[in-house]
């Protein structure tokens, strides 16, 4: 048996706990891993609180990406090996001591990336990759970021920067050391937002990366006049009314392979600012379920 946390029933955190269960084998198109890292994402309390649907079968292991070592590699899957260090989207809850990945959303480690690093690219970091790519935006444009602080927002005003874009981001006052520290300008979020907005763009903005969706959503892109690109990792159905479109994701194993690159060279930071044991998974969901949790957290694996 493995241990492993997740919820046995819609709803709130008071549905959790931790669970055994069998040691999973690699059927085809998985690998088998021993986890090392498991990040922790906002999408795991919605699904957690059947906000994304409830028809998975109860209880349910949490967690959408890992980092660990190859146990099995599943018929039909090339280029894994027993022993490898991987990354990827789990296909089975990556809360837990042992899982499985989705070989087709799985890449190599890189050796001089930790586990913990690797664990907040498939999820965090590739999300971010696919929406600034879906913004479509060339150097010397302005981008908004709504929740900017946060694991995806911290790689997403990275790879933004990287492509000649100027980043404005919205975060608590707390949070601004850490948003210039990325190269944006932090914007504190709440009432009078979209002036703030307009004050520290005042040329405007050419795109908006919304990771908040909701009311926040409304308020500070709705106001927005002329041409604007909108992208939504959060909310697609407010981000739909307001005449944008909610991500595309294309987590490959070639485009995880080349943010672990980047990430290795020194050009890419996931940010990692929250490391927890298994034994505490309640505190690292709450953690990103308050909103106020700064980069990325992982949960660490013995």
């Amino acid at each position: 048996m493995a241990k492993a946390f997740g919820f046995v029933d819609y709803g709130g955190p008071e549905t959790q706990e931790f669970m055994d269960r069998p040691v999973l084998e690699a059927g085809p198109g998985q690998l088998a891993i021993a986890v090392r890292a498991a990040g922790v994402n906002p999408v795991d309390w919605k699904i957690r609180r059947g906000l994304l649907g409830r028809e998975r079968t109860l209880p349910a292991v949490m967690g959408q990406e890992a980092s660990g070592v190859v146990q099995q590699v599943g018929p039909g899957v090339t280029g894994f090996t027993p022993g490898d260090e991987v990354f990827g989207l789990a296909a089975a809850g990556a809360f837990a001591e042992q899982t499985l990945l989705r070989a087709d959303a799985s890449a190599l480690k890189p050796g001089g990336v930790g586990f913990d690093r690797a664990a907040a690219l498939s999820v965090s970091v590739a999300t971010a990759d696919d929406a600034v790519r879906d913004l479509g935006l060339g150097a010397g444009r302005t981008v908004l970021i709504l929740g900017i602080a946060g694991g995806v927002g911290s790689a997403a005003a990275q790879i933004a920067r990287s492509r000649g874009l100027t980043v404005i981001g919205t975060a608590s006052d707390a949070n601004r050391q850490h948003v210039e520290s990325l190269g944006a300008v932090q914007v504190r979020y709440g009432e009078g937002v979209a002036e703030r907005i307009a004050a520290a763009a005042p040329d405007g903005v050419d795109g908006v990366l919304d990771l908040v969706g909701g009311v926040a959503l409304r308020e500070a892109a709705g106001p927005l006049k002329g041409r604007v690109e909108l992208v939504s990792t959060a909310d697609p159905v407010t981000v739909a009314e307001l005449g944008g479109r909610y991500v595309t994701r294309s987590a490959t194993p070639e485009t995880l392979a080349d943010l672990a690159a980047l990430v290795a060279a020194g050009e890419l930071d996931p940010h990692v600012t929250g490391r927890y044991p298994l034994d505490r998974a309640v505190e690292a969901v709450s953690a990103v379920e308050s909103g106020h949790a700064r980069g990325k957290v992982v949960l660490e694996i013995a």
